[in-house]
């Protein structure tokens, strides 16, 4: 190892590879812990994901990947890094979340408690006191489940907080509650499609369709969490999170190369030793390198399978990617005419379909059809943030889902943009009229942005429960170490997964930490165990 550190052109405890949130987070870590720490992101500037530009006409702000952040508001990793000593400042939208359908009905999640309630009364009797039912369950519940999803797995400590928070019986709801498709939780507790059209919305923001376990998990997480921390936005842009990361590595001290490419983890004997940069440039790891990149581009293409065991490298050929996705990004001369009041000072929309509806469209991505009728995630960024256009005027965007395996260019796109435009239009008339400009970011746009949305993914791989755990990346893992020494998978391939709440760079930085410890090499030895066991040739 020494003889390949001393050809180094630099040399570093540790090496961060990519400067997405996860790699910033890590960063973060091993500086407040005293490691002499570089960090090598392949684009221009820091964020991955997490990125802001004026793309459609000037001085509106548009965020180009994720937008709104309840994860990062929750996190005890991204709230304990204090970045509002750097520049960052979250701001809310009047209320979180609105999903209004046809005939102008529309159900709000609102800042209070008590008004999402009243929304859902709408819609049955007796649907408001079942939400305030479940939001008290959540409040009690909160902080060790958090900790017990952002820690690695298993989370001892953790889960054993959250049994005695639940009790034996509140434990075993809690574990339906994960195998539960989000369907039959909204079946079993509400009596309307108000929170129904809530829940599974949030659903969908992963890749599991409604009527799959897990599903319910997902949904109920998201909208609790917008209930209790709504679904916050940097002032100013996503990129200002970017930026308060990044200050705070250099501030302590860390090193951030940007337009610094790695295309290969240098491993001798066994143990991965530094980088190669494109240019030919090699920086040597003491401690680790910690690789904030898709699983599969870290093990096939920067370490090589020859480095793996066998059943690893076979079980990469079944990794699962989540659904494709294009987004569409406008400038708008006005605020959305929604029909729905309820949708006009509502950050977040979700449109397109009913309950049934969103049955409907998981069913096209599921056999590789184009929905007619796409469900879209709609950001209205000025109602959240005035500062992201000019006075009067709206920065706003829409994504969707769409499956991987159909060619996403020429005329299929602009059908399908078009498809969401006149969304948009059927429930708030006059939308094409505000259009000042508008950018459209297909698959292939995306991954060529940010080479870890492989073919338009922007979950880092299926949220799906047969990839979830210790099943993350792929059987027998599930935490942050890999079978090559010295190398933590530190992206949303690894637990708990996609998301911008910083766990899976924090859980990496940890384990780096504890492999140079005292118990390190014990650790190892017993790592080493572990993986010779677990994938060994099946």
């Amino acid at each position: 190892m020494a003889a390949a550190l001393d050809i180094a052109d630099q040399t570093a405890d540790a090496i961060v590879i990519g400067g997405g949130p996860n790699g910033l987070v890590a960063a973060n870590a091993l500086v407040d812990a005293g490691w002499d720490v570089v960090v090598c992101e392949a684009n221009a500037e820091t964020g991955g994901a997490v990125r802001t530009a004026e793309v459609t006409a000037p001085g509106f702000a548009n965020d180009l990947f994720s937008a709104f952040y309840p994860l990062a508001a929750a996190s005890p990793v991204i709230q304990g890094l204090d970045l509002h000593h750097h520049g960052l400042e979250w701001v809310r939208s009047p209320s979180v979340l609105a999903h209004p359908l046809d005939g102008g009905q529309c159900a709000t999640l609102a800042d209070s408690v008590d008004d999402t309630a009243a929304s859902l009364e709408t819609f049955a009797p007796g649907d408001g006191d079942a939400w305030q039912e479940m939001f008290t369950h959540w409040q009690a519940i909160r902080d060790p489940l958090l900790d017990a999803l952002f820690t690695p797995f298993p989370p001892v400590a953790a889960a054993t907080r959250l049994l005695r928070r639940l009790g034996v019986a509140g434990a075993i709801d809690l574990a339906r509650l994960g195998a539960m498709p989000v369907r039959r939780l909204a079946a079993e507790r509400f009596g309307g499609d108000g929170a129904a059209l809530l829940l599974t919305g949030n659903a969908l923001h992963s890749d599991i369709p409604p009527d799959a376990a897990g599903s319910a998990m997902f949904g109920w997480l998201l909208a609790m969490l917008g209930q209790d921390v709504g679904f916050p936005v940097p002032r100013g842009g996503a990129q200002r999170l970017a930026d308060a990361l990044t200050a705070r590595i250099t501030d302590g001290g860390g090193q951030v190369r940007t337009s610094a490419k790695v295309t290969a983890v240098e491993v001798h004997n066994g143990r991965a030793v530094g980088v190669r940069l494109e240019d030919g440039t090699l920086i040597g790891a003491r401690k680790g390198v910690l690789a904030d990149v898709a699983a599969t581009t870290l093990f096939r293409d920067l370490v090589g399978l020859q480095q793996l065991p066998l059943q690893m490298a076979r079980d990469l050929d079944r990794f699962q990617w989540d659904h494709a996705t294009i987004k569409v990004n406008w400038a708008l001369e006005k605020p959305v005419p929604w029909q729905a009041a309820g949708a006009r000072g509502a950050g977040t929309v979700h449109l397109g379909v009913d309950v049934d509806g969103f049955v409907d469209f998981a069913a096209d991505l599921s056999v590789g059809r184009v929905p007619v009728n796409p469900f879209l995630l709609f950001g209205q960024m000025t109602t959240a943030d005035p500062t992201r256009s000019p006075a009067g005027t709206e920065s706003a965007w829409a994504y969707t889902h769409v499956p991987r395996e159909l060619d996403w260019t020429g005329p299929m796109l602009d059908e399908h943009v078009r498809r969401i435009e006149d969304t948009v239009e059927r429930l708030a008339p006059g939308f094409g009229a505000t259009v000042l400009a508008r950018q459209v970011q297909s698959p292939i746009d995306l991954e060529r942005a940010n080479a870890n949305l492989i073919g338009g993914a922007v979950n880092g791989g299926t949220a799906m429960v047969h990839q979830q755990l210790f099943m993350r990346p792929t059987p027998g893992t599930g935490r942050p170490e890999t079978p090559v020494e010295g190398l933590f998978l530190a992206s949303a391939a690894a637990h708990p997964g996609g998301g911008v709440h910083g766990a899976c760079g924090w859980n990496a930085a940890l384990a780096a930490m504890r492999a140079n410890s005292r118990t390190g090499p014990l650790r190892r030895k017993l790592s080493r165990t572990v993986w010779d066991r677990l994938l060994v040739p099946r």
